[in-house]
């Protein structure tokens, strides 16, 4: 009896320290799973209220953690935003302001924007190489890195994943869209990915090879950044997807509908059969990798964000979502060009089921993993990061986060209809300033989400105060502006 009291305390005392162990171990290197969509709107999820795409995995994900309802992209197209996540910096100092492969003003006389009354500010095509990536930061602490998907940070193969701290890239290069071989389809002809057997579907692909990278790492902590290249134009999905949607469509009473934006129409309603199956399909991407944490015991250990590089597209290339109640979308600076979904979840340290309504900018990434992961102390960047870490709103300490305003900066035509302006947004209120007539526009987000009363001529001190503001922080980042056109 003695001695079977015995064994049962030292089989006790052996599972008492080897989970302390595992723990210890678990809250020193963390996984990281970062989960890039392309042009995903807000409204774009059921979960943030959808009732036309079919999302149950993102759902999921939701419900695993935090949901964000004010979080922003630092740009209203791609390739500024991602480059904000690869730096926790504005795009305006890093001069990356528009997509990478936009005209720039010396080229700008056969373009279509060659009429209109400013030449765009010049901007930075590649990802300096001496910038301190987050790859870069979780290789050098010990972490294998993985990125499969779209890059659009460089347009030469030195400026390509490989050589920005990733130890393997699939598809990454310097297009913005699958544009090549049979674009969403295989064979893709993509020089950083093998071409699949005929007909899979690019989504699929990317979410497979990041299941498999996580089933293959699973011993070892790793950095995983799947970057998916939907839901980006061309509009291509299955026939099955797209013959399920119109179903749908019909059964609904869908119809499409649209309202002005300047010279430009948007979206109001989601009925667009492609782009839904395209939502679906990298949902279940996404349901794939996310099978793949739990089926290797992962998911308690492994951090995950869920974001959008720029609004969903609804004011031009074919207009296949709506993001309603916020104003347009991609390529605009109204709400529903940079206000996008962000979940984050971490099982048994991140509490389930919130959401928070905090502003937070893609700039904030950085640090916030960083954080998280517990790498401040060995961290090894400069220390010139823009952003914030949110961790003390995950983890339950809000009341130790607080910020100041949040900016953008787009010197640039958007392809969509969007006019090259500034903004500045502090205590919902949100100002934006126009280059070409030097006018400002002011809205009460609290009040107004859908940015449709414009109080500039109402709060007057309101309006100058953050108009200063914001000229203060454009001198301060050395922005570049766009410039005046001669005319003859």
């Amino acid at each position: 009896m003695a001695m079977s009291k015995i064994f049962q305390l030292l089989v006790f005392t052996i599972l008492f320290f080897t989970c302390l162990q595992g723990f210890a171990q678990r809250k020193e290197k963390p996984n990281v799973l970062f989960i890039l969509v392309d042009d995903y709107g807000w409204m774009d999820a059921a979960v943030y209220g959808s009732s036309f795409y079919e999302t149950p995995n993102i759902d999921k994900l939701a419900a695993m953690g935090t949901k964000f309802n004010n979080a922003y992209t630092a740009s209203p197209v791609c390739s500024p935003t991602r480059a904000s996540i690869m730096t926790g910096k504005y795009p305006s100092k890093l001069y990356h302001t528009d997509w990478f492969g936009a005209p720039q003003p010396w080229n700008y006389q056969n373009h279509w924007t060659r009429n209109k009354p400013l030449i765009p500010a010049e901007y930075s095509p590649n990802l300096a190489l001496e910038e301190y990536t987050l790859a870069e930061a979780f290789k050098d602490a010990g972490y294998k890195t993985f990125f499969a998907g779209k890059w659009h940070l460089g347009e030469s193969e030195e400026y390509w994943p490989e050589h920005q701290g990733f130890d393997i890239n699939i598809g990454g290069n310097n297009r913005g869209a699958p544009s090549t071989g049979n674009k969403f389809f295989s064979p893709y002809n993509n020089p950083r990915m093998e071409n699949g057997p005929e007909g899979e579907y690019l989504p699929l692909r990317l979410g497979q090879e990041t299941a498999s990278f996580i089933e293959k790492n699973k011993d070892n902590p790793f950095f995983a950044y799947l970057s998916f290249y939907s839901v980006h134009t061309p509009l291509m999905t299955t026939e099955a997807l797209e013959l399920k949607y119109l179903r749908k469509r019909a059964k609904m009473n869908l119809t499409d509908q649209f309202e002005p934006e300047y010279a430009n129409t948007n979206r109001t309603t989601q009925a667009h059969a492609v782009y839904a199956g395209m939502v679906e399909a990298m949902d279940h991407a996404v349901g794939m990798v996310l099978e793949s944490l739990e089926k290797n015991k992962l998911t308690d250990n492994t951090i995950i964000m869920f974001f959008s590089d720029n609004g969903g597209l609804s004011t031009s290339e074919g207009q296949p979502t709506s993001n309603l109640p916020l104003r347009a979308g991609k390529g605009w600076l109204y709400e529903g060009g940079i206000r996008v979904p962000l979940l984050v979840s971490w099982k048994g340290t991140i509490p389930e089921g919130r959401e928070s309504n905090t502003p937070l900018i893609s700039i904030d990434f950085y640090p916030t993993l960083i954080e998280l992961a517990g790498l401040k102390d060995s961290f090894k960047g400069n220390g010139e990061m823009d952003g914030l870490s949110f961790a003390p709103l995950l983890t339950g300490k809000a009341s130790d986060f607080s910020r100041d305003a949040i900016y953008w900066h787009y010197p640039h035509y958007g392809n969509q209809g969007g006019n090259p302006g500034s903004v500045i947004q502090e205590d919902g209120w949100k100002l934006i300033y126009f280059y070409e007539d030097n006018r400002i526009e002011l809205y009460n987000l609290s009040e107004d989400i859908g940015e449709r009363n414009d109080l500039a001529k109402v709060e007057v001190q309101k309006a100058d105060y953050l108009k200063n503001k914001l000229m203060t922080w454009l001198s301060e980042t050395q922005a570049r502006m766009p410039s005046k056109r001669k005319t003859d």
